[in-house]
């Protein structure tokens, strides 16, 4: 899996950056390799991939068009960050699966693997519907900051321990929109005023 690719500070995309971790055009290579690594992992079988929003929201919407598979589509709501740049706690489900996993080959999605407590909870949770198997996905993979002992089956780029923005990851709901990663400024992270 490759490693971030950076730009240099004269070409960054919003000025809250201190600099860019995996561009855009990075991303969107990365995406079609995904894609075909998963279509061909599962072949024609059905998946029903589970994405993590809000931050796995583009990365999914992107990689699903990648997939040749047969795929169903369901999100799962989980709070960890909250307004902060660690978590804040052990993660929250905030919502429910509406899909039947039972007997089904599930991936999930998420945006980034650092602590792995996250995907640890929402894992337990889909294995006690019974699936058939469960893989998971995720654009980022932050190793440095593991709590828990797990690994993903697909990486898009692994990164350094840095807090990063963009392409569906936030600080405080802000910056997902922008296209590509990179890390926010050290001054912009927690400040009184977004609290």
């Amino acid at each position: 899996m490759p490693k971030s690719t950076r730009v240099t500070k004269s070409k960054l995309p919003h000025p809250d950056l201190e600099r860019v971790l995996v561009t855009e055009a990075a991303i969107k290579s990365r995406l079609k390799i995904l894609g075909r690594e998963i279509s061909k992992a599962y072949g024609d079988q059905e998946i029903t991939v589970i994405a993590i929003i809000n931050g796995a929201v583009f990365f999914s919407a992107d990689l699903l068009r990648q997939i040749s598979s047969p795929v169903r589509f369901d999100c799962i709501r989980v709070s960890s960050y909250r307004n902060s740049t660690t978590p804040m706690g052990p993660p929250r489900l905030l919502d429910t699966l509406l899909l039947d996993l039972e007997n089904r080959h599930v991936l999930l999605i998420d945006d980034i693997l650092d602590t792995g407590r996250t995907l640890s909870v929402v894992i337990e949770e889909i294995r006690k519907r019974k699936p058939a198997s469960v893989k998971t996905c995720v654009l980022l993979d932050k190793k440095v900051r593991r709590d828990v002992q797990i690994e993903s089956d697909f990486v898009g780029f692994v990164i350094p321990d840095r807090f990063v923005v963009g392409y569906g990851l936030d600080f405080a709901e802000r910056y997902r929109n922008i296209s590509c990663i990179g890390v926010l400024k050290p001054d912009l992270q927690n400040p009184p005023e977004w609290a």
